[in-house]
């Protein structure tokens, strides 16, 4: 995200790190509540329970995009949607995890695209 917005968020304490986030229109969401997983692998995730993403979404009148870090965020997140993903413009990110082996570069990117949602 340091990238994608031109902020140092490494440099920053956590909740600046989320402040610079809201300051460039960008919230941020798990889709997962809570869950039990061994490791850090995404196939990993059993006794999920998911977040209310269709209830926060809706209570965000000016919400036009929702972005999800990962193929099982994004496979969660537009299932959890159902129809109401028609409203926003969905954006499937490749993960920003270590484990996911896309040259960083390559996941810049397709992350860079998220410029084009908080443009005001």
């Amino acid at each position: 995200m340091s990238d994608v917005i031109a902020v140092d968020l490494t440099a920053l304490p956590y909740t600046a790190r989320l402040q610079a986030l809201l300051a460039n229109r960008i919230g941020l969401w798990d889709v997962v509540a809570e869950a039990e997983r061994r490791g850090s692998l995404d196939s990993n995730i059993r006794s999920r329970a998911d977040n209310d993403l269709p209830a926060l979404a809706s209570s965000m009148p000016q919400l036009a995009a929702i972005a999800f870090n990962g193929a099982t965020a994004a496979r969660i997140g537009v299932k959890a949607l159902g129809p109401l993903a028609e409203r926003y413009r969905i954006v499937k990110l490749p993960s920003s995890s270590p484990a996911h082996t896309l040259a960083y570069a390559e996941k810049l990117a397709v992350w860079k695209q998220l410029r084009d949602c908080i443009a005001v």
